[in-house]
């Protein structure tokens, strides 16, 4: 059924800015405040006062623009946006309608195709919203309490074209997009306080057919699990409603994550008319070709042109070009490694595999966790020194991971220092040959797991402290004698 029909998918992507004041008062933006002491008369809607526009939120707007490749406008101005609603204290939204800061933009995404763009329809800056707490059940009676902390936080909404095709390219571009406003410092992204979240439109249309089916709205995503799990369910729930003959309903809908279904919410046959008019209280915004150039060489590295260098310049593959990307601070963890350390293939191995594995098992992220980039560098120097062998660097580097004490101080403690003694490892191999006779003769009918049955035997009778090209060597030497 599903191969008969293709899915359209639009993202409505609103962005917390990291600004250190509200859009157009003083107020502070941090999270997690006692309810409503980071207000004002302006964030309050009182009458007589006038917003103050912060230049900080023009400047991250101008640098996702340019990092999403969109063409910025000569001119734009700000619009009250009418509605209702407890959280909302003026009764209108202040935000950019007809004349937005910026359009036209691209955003590449990989797929299981290989790369393809997806078109920004347009950015624009608003202010938040604040925030409806709920109380109360079934048997006592449900209210609610408003908290107006969050009003007034500046917010860039980003919509995409309808270009993405499948959920799974829905998460992939919210992943990227995410990673991007990380790299240029704009928001701290924090989907589970607020600060990025997703409303999704969907549609669903015949294969091979252009015009579009009648789409539904999922409002408030605010994981990457939610969203994915939303539209999948909802594709599905358009197809068989389809396939029975039955018409879809513009309307918006919400995902209920306990019961994993979308549910209706309210109709949306015609567009809400929320009677958009200029502010008066704001004058338009002339953006000086000269400032966007200034926002244009401040940009910092974004992740696809982290991804080319490390590709140019250290010859590492794709696929580890985008584990050592996917974020900012693994990334700075692996250039700081490479300037004291420059074997990239190397340190590329370690921090996405053994460290990793760790981070992973931990919950922890990078720049949470005790090993540095020097202490990593210090075990890695241990290791072609020929102090310690693989296997004990791989022991060394946990106990740095749980410790954070250095490596060379772990090796001395702990007497790991390997053994590159011919004669001592020597000994070793005949009591592990002489005490395996059956597996020596396996090797010289051609066996070759015998060898490193035997290899084995000889690491673990030295501790794992033996020599590895040492022991296969004096192993090999000493059965070509019997």
């Amino acid at each position: 059924m599903t191969d008969k029909y293709e899915a359209v998918i639009g993202l409505e992507v609103h962005v917390e800015l990291k600004t250190k004041s509200k859009a157009f008062c003083h107020c502070a933006t941090s999270f997690g405040a006692e309810p409503n002491t980071h207000v004002c008369p302006i964030c309050l809607g009182m009458p007589g006062v006038l917003p103050v526009l912060n230049r900080q939120m023009v400047e991250y707007a101008l640098m996702t623009a340019l990092a999403l490749n969109c063409r910025i406008a000569d001119y734009c101005k700000f619009d009250r946006k009418n509605y209702f609603y407890p959280d909302l204290p003026k009764n209108y939204q202040i935000s950019q309608y007809d004349l937005p800061i910026a359009r036209s933009g691209s955003l590449v995404i990989e797929t299981k195709n290989g790369q393809r763009a997806i078109g920004i329809n347009r950015v624009h800056m608003e202010e938040d919203a604040g925030k409806l707490v709920h109380k109360g059940n079934i048997i006592t009676t449900p209210y609610s309490l408003v908290d107006l902390n969050r009003a007034g936080t500046p917010l860039l909404e980003i919509v995409s074209e309808p270009d993405l095709r499948s959920p799974g390219e829905a998460r992939v571009y919210m992943e990227q997009l995410r990673l991007i406003l990380l790299y240029l410092g704009v928001s701290d992204c924090k989907m589970e306080e607020g600060s990025l979240r997703c409303d999704a439109n969907i549609s669903v249309r015949p294969q091979g057919q252009q015009q579009l089916g009648t789409k539904t709205e999922i409002k408030n995503l605010n994981s990457f699990r939610s969203l994915e799990r939303a539209l999948d369910y909802e594709i599905t729930r358009q197809i068989e409603a389809l396939a029975q003959g039955e018409r879809i309903i513009q309307e918006t809908r919400t995902w209920d994550e306990d019961r994993q279904v979308t549910m209706s919410m309210r109709s949306k046959e015609e567009a809400h008319d929320y009677r958009y008019f200029p502010d008066p209280d704001l004058p338009p915004l002339r953006i000086d070709r000269d400032w966007v150039e200034r926002v244009r060489r401040s940009l910092p590295e974004l992740p696809e042109q982290a991804r080319r260098r490390l590709s140019e310049e250290y010859n590492l593959s794709r696929y580890d070009a985008l584990l050592l990307t996917a974020s900012k601070d693994i990334l700075d963890f692996f250039d700081d490694c490479v300037a004291r350390y420059p074997k990239p293939k190397v340190v590329a191995n370690w921090i996405t595999g053994d460290l990793a594995r760790l981070l992973n098992q931990s919950k922890l992220e990078i720049g949470d966790c005790r090993v540095t980039p020097a202490l990593l560098v210090g075990l890695l120097k241990l290791l072609d020194e020929g102090t310690i062998s693989g296997k004990i660097a791989k022991a060394v580097l946990e106990e740095m991971f749980t410790t954070g004490e250095a490596p060379d101080k772990i090796v001395k403690d702990r007497r790991l220092i390997q053994i590159s003694d011919e004669s001592a490892v020597k000994a070793i191999v005949d009591e592990v040959i002489a005490g395996n006779p059956k597996v020596v003769e396996d090797f010289r009918n051609g066996k070759d797991k015998a060898l490193g049955f035997l290899v084995g035997q000889v690491m673990k009778a030295s501790k794992g402290k033996a020599n590895p090209e040492l022991v296969n060597r004096l192993l090999r030497e000493e059965l070509s004698r019997r």
